[in-house]
């Protein structure tokens, strides 16, 4: 391979416009607590709520005790989704019965109105807990729309601020890495070979993504990753530019757990692509 360009080796001006973690190599997709922590802090919400329920024990009655459970099944649907939302809305309606309600300190559960307690208790966490999660998941579509559209706009001033082709090729990998919170590189043919040119979000290229890229760009369509018979390779592939004395390729690799790619992938790629075509100065071809 010739030399490979990284974000972290273009100059001042394009760290200016790409601010984050993902110009000198690392991912930039924001940390995510594993599912183990998840559940665990749902839980100690819980235990937060049966703390405070002690305390309002002797001004209320078990029945009114119960919709303090409903707390913390908010307080995890909005943090962390609907899974561990249900645990707390389960945790919580355990924890009313087993403290609260006669005979104490069993699962029990002896007057009609704990019962009824119970019952209402657990039919509004759960709508409330389905609510929340559908809040969130509408609150990170649009921050994720917004920072793809922020990735985009970035792409766009150092397409117009900078003559430099290798700037441009550095700051669409970033933008890439950005859009699909997952590690981009970008690999360019010319001379009668293929080389990486530039890479974001901590890439690591095997000689399986090399036959990959080169394999996508020689049949000239969208190479997922995995595929026959590229099966080593980790990334997907799109060859995005082409003309008659070489071509490119854009490649996204594996994203971490938990984070799904964009709807509609093909549609960045075309845009990326497209603002390629300046620093290559020919047409685009189809992902």
């Amino acid at each position: 391979m010739s030399e490979i360009l990284t974000a972290s080796d273009r100059p001042i001006s394009i760290r200016q416009v790409f601010a984050g973690d993902s110009l000198h190599g690392r991912s930039n997709a924001p940390a995510r607590p594993s599912p183990l922590a998840r559940y665990g802090v749902s839980l100690i919400f819980v235990a937060l709520a049966t703390a405070v329920a002690f305390g309002a024990e002797q001004v209320a009655g078990a029945p009114n005790l119960s919709l303090i459970y409903v707390l913390p099944v908010i307080a995890a649907a909005t943090v962390f989704g609907f899974g561990p939302s249900l645990a707390a809305t389960v945790a919580g309606v355990l924890a009313f019965d087993y403290f609260f309600t006669e005979p104490k300190f069993s699962l029990e559960i002896a007057r009609p109105t704990d019962i009824w307690a119970a019952a209402v208790l657990l039919v509004i966490s759960i709508i409330v807990s389905a609510l929340a999660a559908q809040s969130r998941r509408r609150e990170q579509a649009a921050q994720r729309a917004a920072e793809q559209a922020s990735a985009l706009q970035n792409l766009a001033h150092v397409v117009i601020q900078s003559g430099s082709r290798d700037e441009i090729v550095a700051g669409a990998a970033t933008a890439l890495s950005r859009i699909f919170l997952a590690p981009s590189v970008i690999f360019i043919h010319g001379a009668g070979a293929l080389r990486l040119a530039a890479r974001a979000g901590g890439a690591e290229i095997t000689p399986a993504e090399e036959e990959a890229a080169a394999g996508a760009l020689e049949i000239g369509v969208h190479l997922r990753a995995e595929t026959y018979p590229f099966m080593k390779s980790a990334y997907g592939f799109w060859p995005v530019v082409a003309g008659h004395d070489g071509g490119c390729v854009l490649g996204v690799g594996p994203r971490p757990a938990g984070y799904e790619r964009p709807k509609d992938p093909d549609q960045f790629i075309e845009i990326v692509g497209a603002y390629l075509t300046v620093a290559f100065g020919r047409p685009a071809s189809g992902s």
